[in-house]
């Protein structure tokens, strides 16, 4: 692929309407993966029901197109694709997430390599110049920050590489760093979450944060549009207490016990993934607590999570749906036949809570 000169983003046309249309489809040949064994256990997308869907985008979205980005019309067939992982696959989303990646590549007959960055940043960084090093044509990317991308970025332009990222948005300019970012909207679910913490303990008391990790647009859009509907629909909630757990269970463990130390009182937990507000259930059961005494609210969707929900120790869960596969490799196979696609295609997440997680559990992850 050539890079040429970017021009301005262009207009949203029917095609990407198309895009989203397409993801539902699937083509199955040959795998031509380098991959480990794991790529023959059953994919965490296999629930019906459980795909991605896309928000229809609103009138006059900004696109991208290779020649706006710069490039050469390709087949996806003939193409290897760099998947980087930012995390350690012992987070149900990221096992998902990886698994539903691998399982596209597999359906497609699509080269793939991998790499996962162990949550280290300067791996991750490191891991997709190995990449780019080995000769993908196009990368995918979950990054775990959004700053710190300009030495791949320069690297991936020079080589031509085109570059879609998944979850987590890299501060750089769509279009012409990146092609396409997919994710769910984090404010949005912030807010949903909101909503459900007011309806769980009637918009009235005192309630804590577990927040993500640092540095990443997940966490701080997350908190944004909580606190804001908070603000908006319930002044007598107050949040009293805020504290990064690092989206892991142990983290949300121990953040919970020192809570529950520093405010006795406290009537809920908003936990900004379910990792952590698993581990906030086991603080909550190691002090005696029981279900219900602490509304928890969480966003995710994983199996564990939900479970919570039918035994009544979580109030809800908010889905961030971590199924990319299909619609990231739709998005590439678009963009590299010379189609447009959308800068920002967003997801429709679900939710769950008392009225539906046992019937819906096995959706979750």
């Amino acid at each position: 692929m050539q890079r040429t000169t970017h021009r301005s983003h262009l207009l949203a046309r029917p095609v990407v309407v198309a895009l989203a249309a397409a993801v539902a489809l699937t083509v199955t040949s040959c795998a031509k993966s380098e991959d480990d064994a794991s790529d023959s256990k059953k994919s965490p997308a296999a629930a019906a029901g459980a795909e991605q869907k896309v928000v229809t985008p609103k009138p006059g979205s900004e696109t991208c197109t290779i020649d706006a980005y710069g490039g050469e019309k390709t087949d996806l067939k003939d193409a290897t694709v760099g998947f980087s992982q930012s995390e350690k696959e012992a987070n149900p989303f990221r096992i998902a997430e990886t698994q539903s990646i691998k399982d596209e590549a597999a359906k497609r007959g699509v080269k793939l390599l991998t790499a996962n960055a162990q949550s280290q940043f300067s791996k991750q960084i490191s891991d997709v110049q190995t990449l780019l090093t080995k000769g993908v044509d196009l990368l995918v990317i979950a990054p775990l920050n959004s700053d710190g991308w300009d030495p791949v970025l320069q690297a991936a332009a020079a080589k031509k590489v085109p570059i879609v990222t998944i979850d987590r948005k890299i501060n750089a300019t769509p279009c012409k760093d990146y092609v396409s970012f997919i994710a769910s909207d984090f404010v949005e679910q912030g807010r949903r979450a909101a909503d459900q913490m007011i309806e769980a303990t009637g918009g009235k008391g005192e309630v804590a944060i577990l927040l993500g990790s640092a540095g990443n647009n997940v966490t701080t859009e997350r908190t944004k549009g909580f606190k804001e509907r908070v603000a908006e629909k319930a002044p007598g909630l107050k949040v009293v207490f805020e504290q990064t757990g690092d989206f892991t269970r142990e983290k949300g463990q121990q953040v919970t016990e020192q809570l529950i130390q520093s405010n006795p009182g406290i009537k809920g937990v908003y936990a900004e993934n379910d990792e952590m507000g698993l581990g906030a259930v086991a603080a909550l059961k190691g002090a005696g607590k029981k279900a219900g005494d602490v509304k928890i609210i969480t966003v995710d969707g994983t199996r564990n999570a939900v479970q919570g929900v039918v035994d009544g120790w979580i109030s809800g869960v908010v889905e961030s749906n971590p199924r990319f596969g299909p619609l990231a490799f739709q998005t590439l196979d678009t963009f590299t036949q010379g189609e447009e696609v959308p800068q920002d295609i967003v997801i429709q997440d679900s939710a769950y809570t008392a009225d539906n997680a046992e019937q819906d559990l096995g959706k979750a992850y």
